[in-house]
């Protein structure tokens, strides 16, 4: 199960990185989303992977059992959606007006000023 999520994390940056390095702003915003996605894939990976083990505890012990899921992962997860989505959100509304702006997605053309 590791060697598959790791292809897949690895897949995930590589077209990630892939997409951010193009002239496109749009696949510049896909990248992101792409980046995002296989960092939480990653730290869900390195926090373990458990079935059927929520870390509760049972009344009267001190701590959950041996074997439970770590919560610390799920809870960064969860935060990293919720700022990936805001990003994600603020970065589509730049894109659309740059491109409102200059009539293009191009980058080269960004950095020129639009004076095509």
């Amino acid at each position: 199960m590791f060697v598959i999520l790791s292809l897949v994390i690895g897949s995930l940056f590589a077209a990630g990185v892939y997409l951010i390095l193009r002239r496109s702003m749009v696949k510049l915003l896909f990248g992101l989303l792409l980046l995002g996605h296989g960092a939480n894939l990653l730290i869900f990976t390195a926090g373990g992977l458990r079935v059927a083990a929520p870390p509760l505890v049972p009344t009267g012990l001190g701590a959950p059992h041996a074997g439970h899921a770590d919560p610390v992962p799920q809870a960064l997860v969860l935060t990293a959606i919720v700022i990936g989505f805001a990003v994600v959100a603020f970065a589509a509304v730049l894109v659309k007006r740059a491109y409102g702006a200059l009539g293009s997605d191009d980058m080269a053309e960004l950095e020129r000023g639009g004076l095509a």
